[in-house]
């Protein structure tokens, strides 16, 4: 074999190898799709209103309100017994309250919004994900809570990292983890922790039920710190909004 037969060879498997991995990727996305609905039934979504409840480590019980407009609105209460954090996101900017600055909303700096903004998307990063100017990667197989799964690494279009993980059967997302708080922490750090890594967020989702329009949604979520598992007792799709709840008031 020439040294030119030989180079051609390797960069036919090199790039056979990378077609394969895009191939899987997409036929693994493909079927996350499948399971939630197929695309045309996504594209139906437009909103969603989501009423939960978790107990803390203390004892108490704390609920959660949050309603979401497709790339328009993102409006989150948490109440804690003794407060509340408050939560609004829309395609105009962001504000944030809570029981020490008296419930008043602030503005989100600017920074932040970014790195949330993608929490205007309803149906999440993984669908259509291309077409969002994100790349995904496969990286194998691992076991969740005793269940084969696919693991996917999703570079956002903003840099940033998020991995989930499809169960193998069901095609369901059962796990996503990402650095930083999410909605409501993480972030940039400063100070004395300017140096240390920002906090690995894991949020497991299960239960997974199907609302009387026939959209198919977990029930049951827990993330690492949060206090506990939340459960959702109510989840209302494509309902009137107020237009109210677009105001920082």
């Amino acid at each position: 074999m020439t040294k030119g037969t030989a180079f051609t060879l390797l960069t036919c498997l090199v790039f056979g190898f990378f077609t394969v991995q895009a191939q899987t990727v997409d036929e693994v996305l493909a079927g996350y799709e499948k399971a939630l609905g197929g695309k045309e039934k996504l594209q139906t979504l437009k909103s969603v209103y989501m009423e939960g409840v978790s107990i803390a480590g203390n004892g108490n019980e704390i609920t959660s309100k949050m309603t979401k407009v497709d790339q328009q609105l993102m409006r989150s209460e948490i109440n804690f017994g003794m407060g509340s954090f408050n939560v609004l996101l829309t395609d105009k900017g962001g504000w944030v309250s809570n029981p020490r600055n008296g419930g008043k909303f602030e503005p989100m700096p600017e920074e932040r919004y970014k790195a949330v903004l993608g929490e205007l998307d309803l149906i999440g990063p993984l669908y259509n994900y291309a077409a969002k100017g994100h790349k995904a990667q496969l990286e194998g197989k691992e076991s969740i809570n005793g269940k084969e799964a696919y693991k996917i690494k999703l570079t956002l279009a903003n840099g940033n990292e998020v991995t989930y993980f499809i169960d193998a059967t069901s095609y369901l997302l059962v796990r996503e983890i990402r650095k930083g708080g999410g909605m409501f922490g993480g972030g940039q750090r400063r100070g004395a922790n300017a140096d240390q890594q920002p906090q690995e967020v894991i949020t497991d989702y299960s239960d997974y039920q199907s609302t009387p329009e026939g959209f198919l949604f977990p029930y049951t979520v827990k993330r690492n710190g949060m206090g506990g598992e939340t459960i959702y007792e109510k989840i209302e799709v494509n309902k009137p909004v107020d237009p109210k709840l677009y105001k920082a008031e």
